[in-house]
């Protein structure tokens, strides 16, 4: 079974291959926008249960920890997709504890397909890369970006001379102002 082309779902044209296929949530609740394109995330859940067999929440919390802590996906989004997976033949479900939770693991057809699209999942694992550096951005304060802003302009707009002691006093300066600001 072919999991929807991009554009493509099962549930028409252009429509997600499945409700929650593209909801985002940033840590701490709150609607996020589409955070995933066409069939995205379940290719990120096949790359991750890839490496090594998880539960539900492993996958939350790994690609929490892929956007630096500044996305973490919703239960409704994680778990309709890894019903598709298993349904799909991509991935296997096993009952992993005394819990009776569900671990996941991908098949071979999952990693058939995987090995199809890896392009695309390198592209999501971009795309996750750059929206967490962008989110982290923008959690700093406006003042302290302008603050940060003007340093970058004092350093490109140096008329002195870079021989090796302004080399050294213009690192020390900036050292400090790290340690300065890391300290508590």
């Amino acid at each position: 079974m072919m999991i929807g082309r991009r554009g493509h779902g099962p549930f028409g044209r252009g429509g997600a291959d499945f409700p929650g296929d593209e909801r985002g949530e940033h840590r701490g609740g709150g609607r996020m926008g589409r955070m995933f394109g066409q069939g995205d995330l379940k290719l990120l859940l096949l790359a991750l249960i890839e490496t090594q067999p998880r539960h539900g929440y492993e996958l939350i919390r790994a690609i929490e920890d892929l956007c630096g802590g500044a996305y973490s996906p919703s239960p409704g989004a994680i778990y309709p997709t890894l019903t598709f997976l298993e349904e799909a033949g991509y991935a296997t479900v096993q009952i992993a504890d005394a819990n009776a939770r569900k671990q996941y693991a991908i098949t071979d057809e999952g990693r058939q397909h995987l090995e199809q699209n890896r392009l695309d999942v390198e592209a999501v694992m971009q795309r996750l890369k750059l929206s967490s550096r962008m989110m982290a951005k923008l959690s700093v304060p406006e003042t302290i970006r302008e603050s940060m802003h003007q340093l970058r302009h004092a350093l490109m707009g140096h008329d002195r001379a870079w021989d090796a002691a302004e080399v050294k006093r213009v690192i020390a300066i900036i050292e400090k102002a790290a340690k300065d600001i890391t300290s508590v």
